[in-house]
Formats: structure tokens, C-alpha cells, sequence
């Protein structure tokens, strides 16, 4: 499949040029590292509003490494709250918590909840299971450390966009199978779920933000030191059980690499009984509430995930009276 401008919602279409040059060049080795480079310089930036912290969690699967970890929690409130473990975005191969800054501020406008976000390693250097262990142990680091960070052990939640959907479907499974903790919902937006690319959306070229360019470099680099068969943690579609699987908040556009993926992912959950929150937004690019969120369909899609976020933290996160 092939898209052109025209194909996007209308209000898209403006900045649908540079977003397809970024598609073009960070499939490149010398433009990742230019790209990382830049998400650095956000490092440490700091929610406004906020009790912003930086904590460093000790690896469980690598000697001497420590997790650099943010920790996001409402001003004025001391008390004991939810939390959210929040995986960040960049196709496994780019980006740190800091970039979804604009999010946190978003959902703390909305709930009280304690957001942690790990910087996971990254498989330029580390591909898979580091940064996917450096998301679980964050996870268990939570469950362990609930009493001193004021946070209820029986009240987290995961979310992330685009690969940090991803990663939140991988660990939210492995949580399933090793009942190590109970999720209370997860928020998978948008999320890179299969390495296969098996899919007719899977392989679209032409679209902005992300294509099957892009999508089969960022796969390649992530599962490089994978010997045979491709485990379920690290390509969640793989995944054919989804019994006790948590409720699920989700989003895609019509008119990007992992909508077909995503859709079924979606259907999965539904087949098992799962509480679904889910929409699709028709002539919608990868991340197009990021990439253009003045636009109306760009406030309807963060409207969508902020409303849905509100009403399954009353349903699976608040406290009873």
C-alpha cells in the first residue's frame, strides 16, 4: 500500500513533507545518532506542577547497571496514590522518559497518580531483552517500594505510545504469566506489537512519521541478537493467550504502519472478554496527536485517551469510600 498527502486528514496534510523527511533519514545509523543526540538535550527538563524526581533502580539481569528513572507526583498531595509505569516512545531504538512531558502533564491536570518512567536501554547499543528487562524491573522496583514511595501496590497501571505501547503489552504479559503483579488496566496507544510484517498496513510506504522502511529497520536493530524462534516479549503479537489480561485504553490511525497489528490486538482482547476502550481515527499518520496537536482531530484523539484514562481510573484505580 502506498499513501499519499491527499489521503490524510485534511488538517494533516500541511506538515505531512516533514514528517516524511524524518521517515527517510532515520532509518540511517548516522541520523539515529543525530536523533539521540537532540532527545538528550531534554534530559532532565521538568514537569510543571509537578514533585519531579530522578531516582537510579539497580538492574536485576545486569551486574553494575542502574535504571535512570523519573518520577513524576502530584503537588499537594502526600498521600497514598495509583501509579502509572510509563514507557516511552522512539521505536525501541530512540527517545528517554522526558519526551512525554506534554502527557504527564495532561493526565496529572486530570487524576492525582504517581508516574514513574524508566530510561530504558536502547537497541542502538542494547537490543532486546535490555530495555525490556529495564521496564519490568522498573515494575517490580514499584511493587517493592510502594510503602516509601507512597504508592498503593495494588493500583498500577502501564502505559505508553508507539514502541513504549509496545513494551507496556510485553510487560503487561509477562505480568500476566509470572503474577508477579496485578496490573489494574493498561494503556498500549498506538502500539509496535509485530516484528513479522505480515501485514497489508505493515507495509505501507508513503506515510508520514513512520513506513515499512522505518518499521523494518527499527525491528531489525531491536531483535539482532535473537537466536531462533522470536519470544512473545519481545514481539507481543505473538502472544495467543489473553485470558486475565487487564482492562485496555487504546487508539491508532487508519493510515499507519500498525493499524492492522493494532486492530488485531484489539479484537484479541475483545475474544477474551477483556474491557476494551478503543478507537480508530480515519485519516490519521503515526503519533498525529503528537506530531499535530492543534489540529480538531488531534484534540480528539488526546481528548479520547485523557477521557478514557479518567473514567478507567475511577472504575479500576480509585480507592472505595
Amino acid at each position: 500500500m502506498v499513501v499519499t498527502k491527499e489521503m490524510y486528514d485534511k488538517e494533516l496534510q500541511a506538515q505531512y513533507g516533514q514528517f516524511r523527511f524524518l521517515v527517510s533519514v532515520n532509518s540511517r545509523k548516522w541520523s539515529l545518532k543525530i536523533m539521540t543526540r537532540l532527545f538528550r538535550l531534554t534530559k532532565g527538563q521538568k514537569v510543571k506542577s509537578a514533585i519531579n524526581e530522578t531516582r537510579f533502580i539497580p538492574s536485576t539481569t545486569t551486574q553494575g547497571h542502574k535504571i535512570r528513572t523519573r518520577i513524576y507526583r502530584p503537588e499537594g498531595n502526600q498521600g497514598t496514590l495509583p501509579a502509572m509505569l510509563y514507557l516511552h516512545g522512539g521505536g525501541y531504538m530512540m527517545g528517554l522518559p522526558e519526551m512525554a512531558n506534554p502527557f504527564y502533564t495532561d493526565v496529572l491536570k486530570r487524576k492525582d497518580i504517581v508516574i514513574v518512567a524508566p530510561d530504558y536501554r536502547l537497541s542502538q547499543k542494547d537490543p532486546f531483552p535490555a530495555g525490556f528487562n529495564d521496564c519490568y524491573d522498573t515494575l517490580l522496583w514499584i511493587r517493592d517500594n510502594a510503602k516509601e514511595l507512597n504508592i498503593n501496590p495494588d493500583q498500577i497501571m502501564i502505559a505508553g505510545h508507539s514502541a513504549g505501547g509496545g513494551m507496556t503489552a510485553a510487560v503487561t504479559l509477562k505480568a500476566r504469566d509470572t503474577k508477579d503483579v496485578k496490573i489494574a488496566f493498561q494503556m498500549p496507544i498506538y502500539p509496535m506489537l509485530d516484528h513479522r510484517m505480515i501485514t497489508p498496513s505493515s507495509r505501507m510506504l508513503g506515510s508520514t512519521m513512520w513506513d515499512a522502511n522505518i518499521n523494518d529497520f527499527a525491528w531489525n536493530l531491536y531483535l539482532r541478537n535473537i537466536k531462533g524462534q522470536v519470544p512473545a516479549y519481545a514481539s507481543p503479537s505473538l502472544n495467543e493467550d489473553y485470558t486475565d489480561f487487564p482492562p485496555t485504553i487504546s487508539f491508532v490511525g487508519d493510515l499507519e504502519p500498525f493499524y492492522d497489528e493494532d486492530v488485531a490486538y484489539i479484537e484479541a482482547l475483545k475474544n477474551a472478554s477483556v474491557p476494551v476502550k478503543f478507537k480508530i481515527f480515519k485519516g490519521g499518520y503515526h503519533g498525529f496527536e503528537v506530531g499535530s496537536p492543534d489540529t480538531e482531530i488531534g484534540k480528539a484523539a488526546n481528548t479520547f485517551q485523557l477521557d478514557a484514562f479518567e473514567e478507567f481510573y475511577d472504575k479500576y484505580l480509585k480507592t472505595p469510600s
